[in-house]
């Protein structure tokens, strides 16, 4: 298939739908092989999808993080894998505008538009074991990184790494052809299968100075950290597709498969009351996270648009929403992959069916980032107006 002109208006969302229903198709069987996502890549890739958030004046879709968080949803009903990968390159893809230079925000830009590129990564702050040195006029890297999610397969792939005497995390951009950098192939998760989010090592691995970022215009500026609030939020949206996704398989499996009880006193499972007073609880909690992160997703855009003009208490403000919006998309989409199963009936634990992939991609997700300390900053927004510590999650 051939890629899709980029200067063409195009229905972003309808050709995710499309893509989604191709990768529903084959959502079990890929979730029990595991492995590399390389078909699931290229299918981004000839979709057009990849370079959606970047600006058009660079040759991207220009669209904005409303616009995006819904593909980031769509892709997540199919295939929880797929929309982590996704939420992922819409983050990093802007990753130089943020953390960059000028040059670097226009060099990457214009690269991943122009050849349709795809970023993987692996900056996890908490796991301090990649090394980076100075050496004559460039750097080495060694040690080890995890939670390389889609790295393997990206063209870009971003590291974060510790120098000595620096207080805070080197982050660098190399091509996935850099010698010295050997993909470990450790991921054996029971969740988010085919993100291949596995362990790299790096021997002695040459950086040149340009491939680390920044620093930014403004680095002291609020906006050179809203890339956190945006990638929470990112995930949020792969939250509700999941579950999204387990509502709607358990709605066709009730209507088609399940039977109804045997002193139920109906003829067909779709008019038991008690299935009907749990898919009216679900569809409820579901519609209830979705509108709560629809309201979130209109301050990152107007926040966003603010740029290094944004401020502290402004981003500070978004957080909160985004945290809130993240904790109730945590606790309904838990609540609804884990209740499908009272609605479809014993038969619908078959492998074949492959419905428990739901729970399992979105708790090896959300373990990553305990909702608790999202509830923990909203209170104290609530009650003392404290804004959360810039972190990465937050």
């Amino acid at each position: 298939m051939q890629l899709l002109e980029r200067n063409e208006q195009k229905d972003y969302i309808a050709i995710a739908t499309t893509v989604s229903k191709e990768l529903a198709a084959s959502a079990v069987e890929r979730d029990l092989q595991a492995g590399i996502p390389y078909e699931e890549i290229q299918r981004l890739r000839e979709a057009g999808l990849l370079p959606l958030v970047v600006p058009r004046e660079y040759g991207g879709v220009g669209a904005t993080w409303i616009e995006a968080f819904k593909i980031v949803q769509e892709l997540a009903k199919a295939d929880g894998s797929t929309g982590q990968l996704y939420a992922n390159q819409i983050i990093l893809s802007v990753l130089g505008q943020v953390a960059g230079t000028p040059a670097q925000a226009e060099c990457y830009y214009r690269a991943t538009a122009q050849n349709h590129l795809f970023w993987g990564n692996a900056v996890n702050a908490r796991d301090t074991r990649l090394k980076i040195e100075p050496e004559d006029n460039h750097y080495r890297v060694n040690g080890i990184k995890t939670f390389g999610t889609g790295t393997i397969v990206a063209d870009l792939r971003v590291f974060s790494a510790v120098q000595e005497g620096v207080d805070f995390p080197i982050i660098f951009v190399i091509p996935k052809d850099r010698e010295g950098v050997v993909y470990n192939d450790d991921w054996k998760n029971m969740g988010q299968r085919r993100t291949a989010s596995g362990s790299f090592t790096f021997h002695n691995v040459f950086v040149n100075p340009d491939e680390i970022l920044g620093p930014p215009p403004s680095p002291e500026g609020a906006f050179s950290t809203f890339l956190f609030v945006v990638n929470q939020l990112a995930k949020t949206y792969v939250y509700l597709g999941i579950a999204e996704g387990a509502f709607e398989a358990a709605k066709a499996y009730t209507t088609t498969m399940t039977r109804p009880w045997i002193t139920s006193g109906v003829d067909r499972a779709s008019k038991d009351p008690y299935i009907l007073h749990h898919y009216g609880e679900l569809w409820t909690e579901l519609k209830a996270a979705i509108g709560l992160a629809s309201q979130a997703a209109q301050q990152v855009q107007t926040a966003w648009d603010k740029g290094n003009a944004l401020t502290h208490e402004e981003r500070g403000e978004v957080a909160i929403a985004v945290s809130a919006a993240k904790a109730f998309a945590t606790k309904v989409g838990l609540n609804i992959t884990t209740r499908i199963f009272e609605v479809m009936g014993a038969r619908s634990t078959a492998t074949s069916y492959g419905c428990d992939r739901y729970w399992r991609d979105l708790r090896t997700f959300t373990l990553h980032d305990p909702v608790d300390y999202k509830l923990r900053d909203v209170g104290n927004w609530v009650l003392n107006r404290e804004v959360p510590i810039v972190t990465q999650y937050s």
